[in-house]
């Protein structure tokens, strides 16, 4: 049976469209999901995508927050469901403390788009268990605030636990704290990255393929996730 990904779009979303499309390639059945909705539809699996849910007004994803369809993904992700939150998305998760620590503005005050090398830390996730430990991969960021900050015990712990999903290379984009692009909670389910993976899956617009080890992850964590 094919798997049905659920893709959120909040009022402000830019790449919802861009996350259906990967998710599709990947080989899955995206579900588009509305911000108002109060159930999620039988999905396997959950991406938040980029954008500026709500304008970012008040601070990035933190009124997408309290929409109704994210106390349904809050109450499903502590449950095992696969969430991934790509920039915007990686806020909202944040927000919700279903991630520990914050997105703030970038170091240096400027909007960041460009190709960016990550190196993959964490390969025990939902969504990065096709990749290699160390392995480097090129992945588009664009965003604002996009500096990754937490307190010292809270980093340590990060690094300690293996939830360091993602590191930059070849100079860190925003200026977040140990050059940390992605996080996963404890047990890996949830993932939020600042680059955007969605962006990386065709050889027509993207910089690379390597986005799509993400969405071909999930789908792999799910047919051997139990019944």
């Amino acid at each position: 049976m094919t798997a049905r990904i659920g893709v959120v779009t909040f009022p402000g979303s830019l790449d919802d469209g861009d996350a259906a499309r990967a998710v599709r390639i990947a080989g899955a059945e995206p579900v588009r999901l509305w911000h108002g909705d109060a159930e999620l539809h039988g999905v396997d699996a959950v991406v938040l995508p980029g954008g500026f849910s709500y304008g970012d007004y008040l601070r990035c994803g933190a009124i997408a927050r309290f929409a109704p369809v994210m106390e349904k993904i809050i109450d499903a992700a502590g449950g095992g469901l696969p969430v991934l939150g790509i920039c915007n998305g990686f806020q909202i998760l944040c927000e919700a403390h279903l991630l520990p620590g914050a997105l703030t503005r970038n170091q240096h005050l400027h909007f960041r788009n460009r190709d960016q090398i990550l190196r993959i830390e964490a390969t025990g996730t939902a969504w990065t268990n096709t990749f290699q430990p160390g392995q480097e991969v090129l992945i588009p960021v664009k965003n604002g605030e996009g500096c990754y900050v937490a307190d010292a015990n809270t980093l340590d712990e990060l690094e300690a636990e293996g939830r360091v999903v993602a590191r930059y290379v070849g100079g860190n984009p925003n200026g977040s704290q140990r050059d940390i692009a992605a996080i996963t909670n404890q047990a890996g389910n949830v993932v939020g990255i600042m680059p955007h993976p969605e962006h990386a899956v065709e050889a027509l617009t993207g910089p690379s393929l390597d986005g799509l080890g993400f969405f071909t992850s999930v789908l792999k964590h799910l047919v051997g996730a139990p019944a």
